[in-house]
């Protein structure tokens, strides 16, 4: 009972639930499992571009790519991209109610978790944790290995490896067990816990001399944001 379109290309080893609709221009990579209700590929949410009836075959838009081994759960939904595909990455899952919007560049090995929804032309890294019916507004940034809490509304961007929650967010110190499965030593992690209690989000991070160095590839995307609007540290945080 699933309903797939043209311009949907589907790789080996797919799991495809009863009542998904997926819509092209679609790429779904190898190992994918899409749960029941699941709905990938409608046009973007924007006034100023067509709302296509891709279901007929009339393809427009930039598309949607699932990456190999993701899991999409039972009524998520995730739309085309206006110019630039849609993206969720390798083994990362969207749960249950889950919401991408256009233009959403989702990292590898990330979770957004039941009732999330995020905003047009966001980017969130590797390793990311949202938590259940978190809101991300559009256009933002939430850094590699950041862990965002339940029902955050995340209007400002989140610097990689921090835990940020609360009305308003507030950067409420490191990730610390997400910083070591990934590799990281305890004086990195230290020294990054030190910089952002005391209110240095390392926006304008170079390569230095000490442990920070070891978050020089999560760090680099970070300082690259234009229009960086960098969340608050927690008063109760700060050294």
């Amino acid at each position: 009972m699933a309903i797939i379109g043209e311009g949907v290309d589907i790789g080996e080893n797919v799991a495809i639930g009863p009542g998904a609709v997926i819509l092209g221009p679609c790429v779904i990579e190898d190992g994918v499992w899409i749960g029941p209700g699941a709905q990938i590929g409608a046009p973007p949410e924007m006034a100023t571009l067509p709302q296509n009836a891709a279901w007929a075959g009339d393809l427009q838009h930039a598309g949607v790519r699932v990456r190999a081994g993701a899991v999409i759960r039972e009524g998520a939904v995730i739309h085309q991209g206006t110019y630039r595909e849609t993206t969720v990455g390798e083994r990362s899952w969207v749960l249950n109610r889950a919401y991408l919007a256009h233009d959403v560049l989702l990292g590898d090995d990330a979770t957004v978790s039941a009732g999330v929804s995020v905003g047009g032309h966001c980017v969130i890294g590797d390793r990311v944790n949202i938590g259940m019916n978190a809101v991300v507004h559009q256009r933002r940034f939430i850094g590699a290995g950041s862990m965002v809490g339940m029902g955050t509304p995340v209007t400002r961007d989140v610097p990689p490896f921090a835990k940020v929650y609360g009305t308003p967010p507030r950067l409420a110190g490191v990730n610390r067990v997400g910083a070591s499965r990934s590799g990281h030593s305890d004086a990195a992690i230290d020294a990054l816990e030190t910089a952002y209690a005391a209110g240095d989000l390392l926006t304008e991070y170079e390569r230095r001399e000490g442990p920070l160095n070891e978050f020089a590839s999560a760090l680099e995307p970070w300082r690259q944001v234009e229009r960086l609007r960098p969340v608050s540290v927690s008063e109760e945080k700060r050294s």
